[in-house]
């Protein structure tokens, strides 16, 4: 059957826009819901991140329109607005080839970066859990997920820090200098957050502090590391306190504000803040950056602090090509193969009721 991808990425859409792109959790249940009560969707993975959403889709006709309309009708959002020239479309082939090179790395902002291949383990779990997958798409998921990890392991496209954390870490300790004897915020105790957390220890900070919605999952994380779990009406005086806040959650709206900043920055002048917002969409709102003293930074504008380990993994990316190229001849294969297996089991069949 046609497979048809619709996607949004950092290369064709600005944050700005993106972040009215992302789906949260309970919005792709909802997405995943609707494509399974059309009968023209045979099968669907939503893949959602601070760099990229994108649909895949298995479909009885090659019809992008039908996965585009379930999408802006759940996000509550219309093409009348002029937001289709930020979507691109693939068909066929080209929808197994972008998945192997996102799957990899290939098509990240920070090329190489390894928290994909776990976001994508995700989307595919979603899917599984909601009955949308099909032989095809089991078949191809298994397969790219199987050669992410051969990429990385044989290759060094990963070399040095790769992750949006790392390079929110890593920024942060570029504006400040250093982050030894510093005191970090950390909001948000997801996967990012953790990872953020597990690079700040690396750095000889002084005191980390960790804050999350769901405050147990904050103590959790902070008794893994040796933080400090804290309130969100306590966000003022831990500001106050810090010297960097790392922004990773998944709310919807601005967690720190202008008005905020201000009233932080008054209370301790002559000392720098760093403000890294990795969130999609934002927690800080960009105002905030013309406050005296911060210097805010968002997930778009840490491109350039990898650019230091940027020629090794360059230089992997043929190897790793190479290795996709192997696997998407694999794919066909053993799609070729089980529709034979499946030819021969129909007629099998037939003959026995006749007989």
């Amino acid at each position: 059957m046609p497979l048809v991808l619709v996607g949004v990425n950092h290369k064709t859409c600005p944050l700005e826009v993106r972040e009215k792109f992302f789906i949260q959790s309970t919005e792709k249940e909802l997405l995943l819901a609707e494509f399974k009560n059309d009968p023209k969707v045979l099968a669907a993975i939503v893949l959602s991140t601070c760099n990229r959403t994108e649909i895949y889709a298995d479909l009885l006709e090659p019809d992008p329109g039908i996965i585009l309309e379930r999408f802006l009708s759940v996000k509550g959002l219309s093409l009348s607005s002029g937001l289709d020239e930020y979507f691109y479309v693939r068909h066929e082939k080209e929808v197994v080839s972008h998945l192997f090179r996102v799957v990899n790395g290939l098509d990240s902002m920070i090329l190489g970066e390894k928290q994909i291949l776990g976001q994508v383990k995700c989307a595919v779990a979603g899917s599984q859990q909601k009955q949308m997958m099909n032989r095809t798409f089991n078949i191809l998921t298994n397969l790219a997920i199987e050669t992410g990890k051969k990429v990385r392991r044989d290759t060094l496209i990963d070399f040095g820090g790769s992750s949006i954390s790392w390079a929110a870490v890593t920024e942060a300790q570029n504006i400040l200098g250093t982050l030894e004897g510093k005191t970090v915020l950390v909001m948000g105790s997801g996967k990012m957050g953790f990872l953020a957390v597990q690079e700040l220890k690396n750095k000889g900070v002084e005191k980390i502090y960790i804050m999350n919605r769901t405050h147990e999952k904050a103590v959790e994380l902070a008794e893994q590391c040796g933080a400090e779990a804290v309130m969100f009406w306590q966000i003022k005086e831990i500001l106050e306190a810090s010297d960097v806040c790392i922004c990773s959650t998944g709310a919807p709206h601005y967690l720190v504000d202008k008005a905020l900043m201000q009233q932080v920055m008054a209370s301790r002048p002559n000392r720098p803040f760093a403000a890294i917002d990795i969130a999609v969409p934002r927690n800080i709102d960009p105002h905030a950056s013309v406050v005296p003293g911060v210097t805010l930074v968002s997930v778009d504008g840490l491109a350039q602090t990898v650019l230091d380990t940027k020629a090794k993994r360059l230089a992997a990316v043929e190897h790793a090509e190479k290795i996709i190229d192997i696997k998407i001849k694999e794919f066909y294969h053993k799609l070729d193969k089980a529709a034979a297996f499946e030819l021969m089991n129909d007629s099998k069949a037939s003959k026995e009721a006749v007989i």
